[in-house]
């Protein structure tokens, strides 16, 4: 039986019920504890917490990045990653923005819906009854809150082990000079940009959720046209239409990590990111409205 729309007389009864309340099911609370008793939740968390340690490892084994730095060569946060544990912080954030960090956003906004279709429990929760809108937003909302958490993890972790193995110290600028004043309100604005600078990758994610059956195929969907559009951002032919990539803004962040605090690449950046993850996220609200749930 396939459910495209609740039956009028269905969704009258259940609105009149004694004590229902359509914003009131599948509460936020639950649904964070069903993804968080999810095994990827846990593998993807050891994942970025061992980050942090094999980069130490392998300063320690190479003898630190400072040591393989050629002369004229452009520098960069990896040459003074083990002046501090801010500059550790930094540099893990640095190494992964580009790639390890879409991986969490794409697997927690692409295995919203799609998994509950996949275990063949989509129709069964509409018909609970939980509204279509309400079911998404409470997804949504689950998904987004294990993405910022997944991106804080790793500079939270990488601050504890730099801490450890290099000591507490002020932020030394690639450039030169230190950052002693406020290293981690910096770094806390670099972390938040990183997350917003991925919210395309979670609406491709979760816009993709909603048109299949198959996890996989809405994850891998999303971080294969993220791994697309940083491609064409590398296509210096495109001259300014570059801009109107997510992926051309997605090292903004390193604006946080200057002696004069720079705003205009992260507005930039954030603004181009937030319009394309609103219109993605209403495709997905209005065509998931529409569907025909036959899972």
């Amino acid at each position: 039986m396939s459910v495209r729309e609740e039956p009028r007389t269905t969704r009258a009864a259940a609105e009149s019920a004694p004590g229902y309340r359509a914003r009131h099911t599948l509460p936020l609370r639950v649904e964070a504890l069903r993804q968080w008793r999810r095994r990827r939740t846990l593998v993807m968390g050891g994942i970025l917490v061992a980050l942090p340690f094999v980069l130490v490892i392998a300063f320690a084994v190479g003898g630190g990045p400072s040591d393989d730095r050629g002369g004229g060569g452009r520098i960069t946060l990896m040459d003074v990653a083990t002046q501090s544990a801010a500059n550790f912080a930094a540099t893990c954030l640095f190494v992964s923005a580009g790639f390890l960090l879409v991986i969490p956003v794409a697997l927690f906004c692409g295995d919203t819906v799609a998994s509950e279709a996949s275990w063949s429990s989509l129709r069964y929760l509409l018909a609970a009854p939980v509204p279509r809108w309400r079911l998404l937003w409470s997804k949504l909302a689950v998904a987004l809150g294990f993405s910022l958490a997944a991106i804080v993890l790793l500079p939270l972790v990488a601050l504890a082990v730099g801490s450890v193995a290099y000591g507490w110290g002020p932020l030394h600028l690639p450039t030169g000079g230190t950052l002693s004043a406020a290293p981690l309100p910096r770094l806390a604005l670099a972390t938040g940009y990183v997350f917003v600078s991925q919210l395309v990758t979670a609406g491709l994610a979760f816009w993709l959720s909603t048109r299949t059956d198959a996890p996989l195929g809405a994850v891998g969907g999303a971080v294969g046209l993220t791994i697309a559009g940083n491609v064409l951002d590398a296509v210096t032919a495109l001259g300014d239409w570059r801009e109107f990539l997510p992926a051309h803004w997605q090292f903004a962040w390193a604006d946080a990590l200057q002696p004069q605090l720079e705003w205009g690449g992260m507005l930039r950046g954030a603004a181009v990111s937030t319009a394309y993850a609103l219109v993605l996220f209403a495709l997905a609200f209005r065509g998931f409205a529409r569907k025909d749930i036959t899972s």
